[in-house]
């Protein structure tokens, strides 16, 4: 049976984006992000993190870095009774510094590569679907994928044909109205 998720870019949406964070003593959560991700999950919603990690490519950190920074995030959201699905990440670049890491993906946002890869293997309803993030490559990502509900965080403008919100708990109160 499929299940509706809730895909989040990460940094700018699920905590603060400092640049380039690759390690758990630079990652701050969001005010009211842990408590918006437990009523999605409350709310039956799956939550799947879909994030470009140049960092990795640039050599900032580590791919080992970024999956011990993955944990100890999805242990904290466990302990407040959030459930992350899965996440996943692209570290690649055309300019990358790391040459393994250099090269044109179908992953990295603006691609829906990590999208389609988490539909396929959590069995996802996209058109039960939504995204939230925090950049245009986010909203194009999720508009090439098939998602029909898509929450910019912005102070701004919002992408053509995306819902402007101004975090993660006012996304999720949005998406719940529209439920």
């Amino acid at each position: 049976m499929t299940v509706a998720a809730v895909f989040l870019d990460r940094d700018g949406v699920i905590n603060v984006d400092s640049g380039y964070v690759g390690d758990w003593d630079s990652f701050v959560f969001l005010p009211g992000v842990i408590e918006a991700m437990r009523t999605l999950c409350e709310s039956g919603y799956a939550l799947v993190v879909v994030t470009n990690q140049s960092g990795i490519g640039r050599g900032f950190y580590t791919e080992e870095d970024f999956h011990i920074l993955t944990e100890h995030m999805c242990k904290e959201l466990s302990q407040h009774g959030v459930s992350i699905a899965g996440v996943y990440f692209c570290p690649h670049l055309p300019e990358a510094t790391l040459a393994h890491y250099r090269k044109t993906c179908d992953c990295r946002k603006p691609q829906p590569g990590l999208i389609h890869r988490a539909v396929k293997e959590l069995d996802i309803d996209l058109a039960r679907s939504a995204m939230v993030g925090d950049k245009d490559s986010d909203m194009q990502a999720a508009l090439a994928a098939g998602i029909p509900h898509r929450y910019q965080v912005t102070n701004g403008e919002a992408s053509a044909d995306c819902n402007a919100v101004s975090d993660l708990p006012d996304a999720c109160r949005a998406l719940l109205a529209t439920a």
